[in-house]
């Protein structure tokens, strides 16, 4: 187990906002910034003589993108990254591309009063960093832009009601988490809902990217959306999702209600309407995160009789989520990131062979 302070370098091309990282970071007793570059080759340099635990990454920087050079450091020395992006839908697409990358998280840079808004994040900020120290980094996987896009095979399941639903869980870790498990299904893969933590703007982006990558069909969730065999609804950013049962038609219900265990979607608030409107015909999976969300959950959809599964240790980025859901004795299955998929697809065979 890791003693002692984290070491942080900032790497930002703005003095103030340099200066405004290093006032919010050195406020924990339990990070130390080691220093901050103001472009790519000055921080390689740091880099190898300093060998922080965590960097800060702008991405517009002169000389070379933070893109470019969080994807040379990661082929070359894989270590924890934060990311500090605008909140622009330019910069959503931008950041995703840096998760799949291999950076652990990212903070939004406020477009507007940048020090007053950086300064209201400041809880956000060390707690994302502190957590990146702890993050187990996994080497980079080739960028899904340039995999090339599967065709939507045609099914009669896209027409009809799902008897059954795929409730999945994920924050930190999460976005590369869940593109390795949605990738892996099949299109009669049952109904798919999904809570990935992620702000406004940034799930239109991940939905249209998944859907680009998976043989499902990948939307962000609409209020009112049926739950169909063969899709993935996404929780929009910022919003809960829920599942209602109306008849043999399952749908979600999107809402602005206050956020719960700090988050907004929550986990916990898609689990827990699973377990009440599908019970024993649904299937709940918690991937990698921070935090416990999603925990309780995850246990109350075990007691409606759901089978239930989470993300071992070893494949997490971080393990908070899927070891608080254990910890409360909520999961049937530990499983690693690759068997996740196998695991919905040998459950949803034995489900339709069963009595519905």
């Amino acid at each position: 187990m890791k003693s002692g302070r984290s070491r942080v370098l900032i790497v930002d091309d703005s003095a103030m906002m340099r200066e405004i990282l290093r006032g919010i970071l050195e406020s924990d007793p339990d990070l130390e910034v080691i220093g901050a570059a103001s472009e790519p080759a000055v921080a390689w340099r740091r880099i190898q003589n300093e060998r922080p635990d965590v960097v800060t990454l702008d991405v517009e920087m002169p000389r070379m993108d933070g893109l470019t050079f969080l994807e040379k450091l990661m082929r070359a020395q894989p270590m924890p990254v934060v990311m500090v992006s605008s909140l622009t839908e330019r910069g959503s697409a931008t950041t995703l591309r840096a998760l799949e990358l291999g950076a652990v998280d990212f903070v939004e840079k406020p477009r507007l009063d940048v020090k007053a808004g950086t300064l209201q994040l400041a809880s956000e900020i060390v707690a994302k960093v502190k957590a990146a120290a702890r993050a187990r980094v996994r080497p980079p996987r080739p960028p899904a832009a340039q995999a090339a896009s599967p065709a939507k095979e045609p099914s009669r399941a896209l027409h009809r009601s799902t008897h059954a639903v795929v409730a999945l869980g994920a924050s930190t870790g999460g976005t590369e988490a869940l593109r390795e498990v949605l990738t892996a299904l099949p299109p009669d893969t049952p109904g798919i809902v999904v809570v990935q933590h992620m702000p406004e703007r940034f799930t239109t982006s991940f939905a249209q990217r998944l859907d680009s990558l998976c043989r499902l069909r990948v939307s962000e969730a609409k209020h009112g959306d049926a739950v169909l065999p063969g899709h993935a609804l996404i929780a929009p950013g910022g919003r809960h999702l829920r599942v209602v049962r109306s008849g043999g038609t399952y749908r979600v219900a999107v809402g602005d209600e206050e956020p719960v265990n700090r988050h907004r979607p929550s986990v916990d608030v898609l689990f827990d309407s699973v377990a009440r409107e599908a019970g024993a015909n649904a299937i709940g999976a918690i991937l990698t995160g921070m935090g416990d969300d999603g925990a309780r959950g995850l246990l109350e959809m075990h007691r409606a009789g759901a089978h239930t599964a989470a993300q071992d240790e070893a494949s997490c980025v971080i393990f908070g989520m899927p070891k608080a859901a254990i910890a409360r004795g909520g999961v049937d299955e530990i499983l690693p990131l690759h068997e996740v998929a196998p695991a919905i697809c040998r459950w949803a065979v034995r489900h339709r062979s069963g009595p519905s």
